[in-house]
């Protein structure tokens, strides 16, 4: 049985055997579009997502300025865009009674000098479409991955799937499996935790005409409440000192309530629409990173490799353009048969700079910001940082450009191989030898 490009069907057979070039363990920004780039290059290539469809509610929508530069750089820009979205030029948080332009990405050297709000489950829609344009793009939905196949190197992934067993044998896996990475526990790669003073309570209130059309933020001594603009809905953060959760439920949902219509006051008459804690979701944040994001044969990216902290919301952007190096620096030593681990450690060293400056810079934020805005410690003027960038608009340009280009943005340099002849996946049944062809 030969795996056909984009979603396969399960076949009833007890130990499925699928051979390939590279094998990514997860079907989020960073795994689906690693897996796009290098079929689009001709490398064959197998994602393997563990849920049936990718609509999970509370996922980051934010599609910054450097990541559209890409979908521009692919072709795709247009397309990408069409899907339904939102835009913010501008980010405003409201502090003290006073509104303030938090960034202005109007003058970034871009082509989208702007942020786009579209929900993740359209995006990785959109990137599992134009995989499925290239022969060596599989996307195996349902697929949970449970064990490594070798050891040193790694040599595949085993995977539960609702028909039975699969084994994908490769030359290369990649763990895009988030920030409870089941890849990375499984090669025992070591975790720092950097920590975090904060977790999230999401949720969603209605949105109506006439409301803001920018994301909004909203300081406040002791609260704080990020607003994102999904069209008929409003996507909330209400920021709480990590540990917390049990003393504000303990407040009781119509404290929460209050507080809420006090932070914006134009949706007091619906914030009755949480009719119970069950719509209050906790994002549990933390902050770690890999001390070594490799081993033979396998290799860690996204959030499997350094989770991040909601701040900036530049998670997403990261990981996609870790996959963007990552196929940059290995599509050649794929193709070739060549890869070895000195490959892989050009990934973590290309990408550990930016990872670094951001998490410091979120830590920094954290520490100096949020911890004291939590604790109620807050100057009766606001905080410094927006007095200065009320005082100084010029500035507003700095957290732009560090939000939406960040630090060392990569760009596409692989090559298009299109829809020319490649090598395709195999898959047998129980005991046969698969291999790939030429």
């Amino acid at each position: 049985m030969t795996l056909q490009p984009g979603r396969a069907h399960h076949r009833r057979v007890d130990g499925e055997r699928v051979r390939t070039t590279c094998c990514v363990a997860g079907g989020g920004p960073a795994g689906m579009l690693l897996g796009v780039l290098l079929a689009r290059a001709g490398v064959d290539v197998v994602v393997l997502e563990r849920h049936a469809d990718f609509l999970r509610d509370f996922r980051g929508d934010t599609i910054h300025p450097s990541t559209l530069e890409l979908m521009a750089e692919l072709g795709w820009l247009d397309d990408l865009l069409a899907l339904p979205h939102r835009k913010a030029r501008r980010l405003r948080v409201r502090s003290g009674g006073q509104e303030v332009v938090a960034a202005d990405f109007g003058h970034l050297p871009t082509r989208a000098r702007y942020i786009a709000f579209l929900p993740q489950w359209d995006f990785l829609d959109f990137l599992a479409a134009k995989g499925a344009a290239y022969p060596g793009f599989h996307l195996r939905m349902e697929a949970d991955v449970e064990s490594l196949l070798g050891a040193s190197p790694v040599g595949g992934v085993r995977a539960a799937t609702p028909a039975g067993r699969l084994e994908v044998a490769a030359d290369l896996v990649v763990g895009a499996d988030g920030r409870s990475s089941t890849v990375r526990r499984l090669a025992g790669l070591r975790v720092t935790e950097l920590g975090a003073p904060m977790d999230v309570l999401w949720f969603s209130l209605p949105r109506v005409a006439g409301d803001p059309e920018e994301p909004i933020g909203r300081f406040e001594p002791g609260q704080l409440l990020i607003m994102i603009d999904r069209g008929s809905t409003w996507q909330c953060g209400r920021v709480i000192a990590k540990g917390s959760l049990e003393r504000v439920r303990a407040a009781g949902l119509d404290a929460f309530r209050a507080e809420l219509a006090a932070l914006a006051p134009f949706v007091a008459d619906r914030v009755g629409a949480l009719a119970s804690w069950d719509d209050v979701k906790l994002l549990t944040v933390k902050v770690d990173r890999l001390a070594t994001w490799y081993r033979p044969g396998l290799l860690c990216i996204g959030d499997a490799a350094h989770a991040m902290s909601p701040i900036g919301g530049v998670g997403i952007n990261l990981a996609v353009h870790d996959a963007v190096a990552a196929a940059n620096l290995l599509v050649r030593p794929l193709r070739d048969g060549t890869l070895s681990t000195r490959h892989l450690a050009r990934v973590q060293l290309r990408r550990l700079l930016p990872t670094v400056v951001v998490q410091w810079g979120q830590r920094t934020i954290q520490d100096r910001f949020l911890s004291p805005l939590l604790a109620g410690r807050v100057p009766a003027k606001g905080p410094l940082v927006l007095r200065a960038l009320r005082r100084f608009p010029v500035l507003q340009g700095v957290p732009a450009r560090l939000v939406g280009i960040g630090v060392l943005p990569e760009h596409v340099r692989t090559p298009a191989a299109g829809r020319q002849p490649g090598t395709a996946a195999s898959s047998a049944g129980p005991g046969a030898d698969s291999s790939l062809t030429p």
